[in-house]
Parts: C-alpha cells; structure tokens; sequence
C-alpha cells in the first residue's frame, strides 16, 4: 500500500482485490478499481486540491507497483529527508513553520544520501549538533505545485536520531518561528494541534 498525502487527505493505493466487495460507509470517501489511465489520477488530485469536502480516497489493482508507477508519472519527483530528534530526557524536537507544527526535513542534495541530508537539515534548521542517527522509520508522500505550478511528490525519508544537545536556535530564513522541546504523547493530545497529518503520523511511530 502507497498513502499519499494530496491538500492533506490521504490518496492511497492499494491492491487488496476485497475492496471490490466494501461500500464505503459515507460520501466522503471514494473507493474505485483502477481503470487502467494514468491521467484519472489527475482528475482525483484536482479534486482533492480543490476543496475537503473527502476524507480519502483509495484506488485498488492487483498490481500494486504498476498502480504506483502510474501514479508517480504524473508527477516530478523530488526527495527530501529528516529526523525525529530526542535528548537525554526523551523529549522531541519539534519546530514551528507556516502556520502548521513540523519535523526539521529538507530536499537532498546532489551526492548526498538520505542520512547525511536528514542530519543535516535537522543541523541547519534547529541549530544541533553531535547528532547520533538511529533507525529508518520510513517514508511519507505529498504532493503539492510548484511556483510554475507543475505537480510535484515528494517522498521524505526519515530517521529517529538523539543528541545531548538542548539549546536550539531556528532557522528564520526558512520560516520557521519556533523550535523546542516536547514530550512527545502529550503534544499530541492537544486539542486544535496545527499539524500535517503525514507529520503525526511520523510521531506516532516513535512517542
């Protein structure tokens, strides 16, 4: 299964044949069987973009990686990485940017691996250093356009990581505000939490 995020709902592709046999519970939620045409892709994506009146879709195939490669030739892919960074007290660093709660990530640059970009944009971004990278905790997927409004995924790779460092300094050039230290279950309870869905996601993993 492949969940990308598109205006934050989550497109998923899946191939389990059974969803043939669901109906889904409401109107929000769209499940289909692929119908074979790259370009219907598009037509979910506008319509995902344009309002949130959806709680998701789920287009279904029994071949999931042609489903996947499908879905991907419609859009320009770009790479990024980051990191889930804990001090010595388990706490979680977490930074404010454009309105919405994030992890420190960023694109990878020519010749570099995903680890060294993850390192270094939770470098770059929070200030940090003696960074000691753990586990690969997977992927997230969204989607957005660019300036010249071409369509982009981009895949984030992501790594738990720990420092004994806690004095932060945010990298204002890239917009973000604020960058600190929580716990991370209890930043989660909270009510009204301005935060990307594949982000919670990622904490969910490691809290």
């Amino acid at each position: 299964m492949y969940k990308i995020y598109i205006n934050d709902i989550p497109f998923i592709l899946s191939a389990d044949l059974s969803l043939a046999q669901q109906v889904p519970g409401d109107k929000t939620q769209i499940v289909a069987r692929y119908n074979g045409s790259p370009k219907i892709f598009l037509n979910y994506a506008d319509m995902l973009e344009k309002g949130r009146q959806l709680d998701s879709i789920t287009i279904f195939s029994e071949d999931l990686e042609q489903l996947w490669g499908d879905f991907c030739s419609n859009f320009k892919l770009i790479e990024a990485a980051g990191g889930c960074v804990f001090n010595a007290q388990d706490e979680l660093l977490v930074i404010y940017r454009r309105g919405s709660w994030d992890l420190p990530k960023g694109k990878i640059d020519p010749g570099e691996t995903p680890e060294q970009a993850a390192v270094r944009e939770v470098e770059e971004e929070t200030g940090i250093g003696e960074i000691s990278l753990g586990k690969f905790l997977g992927h997230t997927y969204h989607t957005y356009r660019d300036p010249k409004e071409r369509r982009i995924l981009k895949r984030t790779y992501w790594y738990r990581m720990q420092t004994p460092q806690k004095d932060l300094t945010p990298q204002t050039e890239e917009d973000i505000e604020v960058a600190e230290w929580v716990l991370p279950g209890p930043f989660l309870a909270q009510s009204e939490l301005e935060i990307y869905q594949s982000i919670q996601e990622v904490i969910e993993k490691v809290k």
